[in-house]
């Protein structure tokens, strides 16, 4: 691309992050400033809560995807 475009296209500022449950080891992908809580699909547990930018994720991050 044309460095003059590059320029006017900002980069986000949010990622997808892969993570694992602490309580039964499911990975899943989320988003890492959630608008709602978000939980485990497998067991329930709370996987991350929304804050006014990005998310708290209370749980361990595998991977950072862009």
């Amino acid at each position: 691309m044309d460095d003059k475009i590059k320029k006017h296209i900002p980069n986000p500022k949010s990622r997808f992050l892969r993570v694992r449950c602490s309580s039964c080891g499911n990975e899943q992908v989320i988003f890492g400033s959630p608008a709602s809580l978000i939980k485990c699909v497998v067991c329930e547990n709370t996987l991350a809560v929304p804050r006014s930018g990005k998310g708290r994720v209370s749980t361990t991050i595998m991977e950072v995807l862009e």
